[in-house]
């Protein structure tokens, strides 16, 4: 029995330290998807809605508005500088360092890194003295689609660009009942509320069609469902390496059981896990390592009710 032990393992100690170098190669790929997204997204804001005077929702928003408060309001001058980028990093700041505490490293570091290019991007990225086209909606339009993809994209790359999303992340990963989606149209409800006070109606109509096309294109990049039920199908006769190796790299549980082809009258071996859309991509690498020939089934509108650790990178 010792011997058994001590072969599962070697055999973990081995797929832990192979699937570490996997890791590390996919996030060398995913740093310059990262940089891309950020870029999109800072050319959309900078070159498309900051000279039409709106302001994003969420985090950014707030940080466009308290730049407008403390130039227009308070008199100071910025020489032409827009701080926007800074203040939005600075409103991060407490949501990062609560995350480090509670979220994963690989996460926070991509997310820390995401928020540095976003105020870097935005401090240098010129904005033009007007609307680089005459119809303010085109000009809205435009700036949401970039924006939108931008963020889509950091998304897709297991990142994420600060704002309300992390705070909803903290909150879910604490909670567990909170909606990313509800938290940042709470926080949109209170900004806008405050530009009607401070503007004029135009101005937050504006706003809110560029936030509503950032959203849709957003959504159109980044996938959406959280839970995945997985399926697996194999023939092998022996099904305990894929096991150590999806639950020893990816510590989620996994129910089995035995099935036979209808066609073929051929044993076949059931596997079922759920787990978070990030880990889509590792769970098939595992799978496709072990047995290339294995069927799998993935339903992403999955529902779960009890203990499910939610994953929100991977």
């Amino acid at each position: 029995m010792t011997g058994v032990q001590e072969e599962v393992n070697s055999r973990e100690k081995a797929l832990e330290k192979e699937g570490g170098v996997k890791q590390a190669k996919q996030e060398s790929i995913r740093v310059p998807g990262i940089v891309l997204g950020v870029l999109i997204y800072s050319l959309g804001v900078n070159l498309f809605l900051q000279p039409l005077h709106l302001y994003s929702g969420g985090f950014m928003g707030f940080s466009q508005l308290a730049r407008t408060l403390l130039a227009q309001k308070f008199g100071i001058n910025f020489g032409g500088f827009d701080i926007s980028g800074i203040i939005y990093y600075i409103l991060n700041l407490p949501g990062l360092i609560i995350a480090i505490r509670t979220m994963r490293k690989r996460f926070v570091a991509k997310t820390l890194f995401t928020v540095t290019c976003i105020t870097v991007m935005l401090s240098i990225i010129p904005i033009p003295a007007a609307p680089i086209m005459e119809d303010k909606l085109a000009n809205c339009i435009i700036a949401g689609v970039l924006a939108g993809v931008g963020v889509g994209l950091v998304l897709r790359m297991g990142a994420c660009d600060g704002g309300m999303d992390l705070v909803g992340m903290i909150l879910i990963q604490k909670k567990g009942r909170f909606s990313i989606g509800r938290i940042n149209i709470a926080a949109n409800l209170v900004l806008y509320g405050l530009c009607l006070l401070l503007f004029d109606i135009p101005t937050v109509l504006y706003s809110l069609i560029y936030s509503v096309i950032c959203s849709t294109a957003c959504d159109r990049v980044h996938i959406q469902n959280i839970n995945m039920q997985v399926l697996i199908l194999t023939k092998m006769k022996d099904i305990k390496p894929l096991e150590i190796e999806l639950m020893g790299q990816m510590h989620r549980g996994l129910t089995c059981w035995d099935a036979k082809g209808a066609y073929t009258d051929d044993d076949v071996h059931v596997l079922m896990c759920v787990i978070s859309k990030y880990e889509e991509h590792q769970l098939k690498a595992i799978i496709h390592q072990i047995d290339p020939h294995a069927f799998v089934m993935i339903d992403e509108g999955v529902s779960i009710d009890g203990h499910f650790l939610k994953k929100l990178d991977d």
